[in-house]
């Protein structure tokens, strides 16, 4: 019986320890420029439906310079979701052209609750929760990244 229950526990520790594994995000400088000013950040870029899927869960913190760029590769509806998200956010929803299209701010840690815009974007950019108050964040601020192309 103790082996049973060791080869569970040992199970239970190598599974939770799978699920927690973060994967290599790439990183790329980011920078948003609202009436304030510019802000710089660090983003990990979400490229692929695996990395897009992973996001920032199962993370305890985000620095206030670091962000997660979720690239969907074309314009188009997007819904996010805080499954498994231990810290709240700010998501911004960007246009091809790099116009910010709409804010959520504070989003709630582990809600499926459904965020997104109303309108098709190109990606979107996630920051720690009061980012978007703190710099002055509003819709129609420039966020400049190789990906956004001006005119799109």
């Amino acid at each position: 019986m103790r082996v049973v229950l060791m080869g569970l526990f040992l199970c239970f520790f190598a599974a939770m320890a799978a699920r927690a594994e973060t994967p290599a995000f790439r990183r790329e400088p980011l920078t948003i420029v609202t009436a304030s000013g510019e802000t710089a950040f660090t983003a990990e870029i979400a490229d692929s439906d695996a990395l897009r899927q992973h996001g920032l869960m199962f993370r305890y913190t985000l620095p206030p310079d670091r962000a997660m760029l979720f690239d969907f590769g074309e314009a188009r509806p997007v819904g996010m979701w805080m499954k498994n998200t231990y810290i709240a956010l700010d998501m911004i929803f960007i246009r091809a052209d790099g116009r910010v299209a709409a804010v959520a701010e504070n989003t709630v840690p582990h809600s499926l609750e459904v965020i997104g815009s109303d309108e098709p974007v190109l990606a979107v950019l996630e920051v720690a929760s009061g980012t978007a108050r703190r710099i002055g964040l509003k819709p129609g601020d420039k966020v400049y990244h190789r990906i956004f192309k001006p005119g799109e």
